[in-house]
């Protein structure tokens, strides 16, 4: 999947001569978070977000916290976050710096970026064209698509390779320590784990696996060093909820 699967288009988008108000009242009537700034040629010329918006002087959140410290060293830094806070353009609060895709881009690689850069949506370029956007609603909606898709059915012995199969594909999981046996679309998992997390995580792998009615989870977790019971099934199920 890529971003021209997933973005939205056309664009709301806002120009750089544009004045705040028009700004954001294009993204109360639509709203949206962000806008794409074109310049006069329709090239992106940057993006302004609720987080542009967020300390101003009309909603008397402009203060700066700079001791006397900034007052002598940083002038140049206090006059630009007062351009900041305080003017009524476009162009003069947007962000200049904006992380784009193509179309091609893979919506691994989309999410990655807005992972590690903190940022919520990426306007999709094709040559200097702004042609969509991708945001984090817009992954959200793709992910509602792969939810709500109906459960295929799949025999008992499809289920059990299938759990096999994805237990053999895991890095963490303890294939050797676990023994899998379906019935009638019920998986039913026997073992031993040293850790929380591997139990649960083995529950979550057979849940997903096609035609999987509900899974009972009868892993014993003992910690390792102690051999202490973390995990006891037997107790789980008898009060209704996890024993640790």
């Amino acid at each position: 999947m890529k971003a021209a699967d997933v973005m939205t288009s056309p664009i709301v988008a806002v120009r750089t001569d544009a004045t705040l108000s028009q700004a954001v009242r294009l993204m109360v009537d639509n709203r949206i978070s962000g806008l794409p700034v074109l310049d006069e040629a329709g090239h992106l010329a940057g993006i302004l977000t609720e987080g542009d918006l967020l300390r101003r002087a009309e909603t008397e959140t402009a203060a700066s916290r700079v001791g006397w410290f900034g007052v002598f060293f940083a002038p140049g830094r206090l006059a630009g976050e007062y351009v900041q806070t305080h003017s009524r353009r476009v162009q003069d609060v947007m962000t200049q710096e904006v992380v784009t895709v193509v179309e091609d881009t893979p919506v691994a690689e989309i999410t990655e970026m807005m992972r590690n850069r903190r940022i919520k949506r990426l306007p999709v370029l094709r040559d200097d064209a702004v042609i969509g956007i991708v945001s984090r609603s817009d992954m959200l909606r793709v992910l509602l698509q792969k939810l709500d898709v109906p459960a295929p059915t799949a025999s008992d012995a499809e289920i059990r390779d299938q759990v096999l199969k994805e237990l053999a594909a895991q890095p963490w999981a303890p294939r050797r320590s676990l023994s899998i046996a379906v019935t009638d679309g019920v998986v039913e998992i026997d073992g031993v784990v040293f850790d929380v997390r591997e139990h649960d995580a083995v529950r979550v792998l057979a849940e997903n696996v096609p035609g999987v009615r509900s899974v009972e989870n009868r892993v014993v977790c003992v910690e390792p060093n102690t051999g202490t019971l973390i995990i006891d099934p037997d107790e789980e199920r008898a009060s209704g909820g996890r024993t640790v």
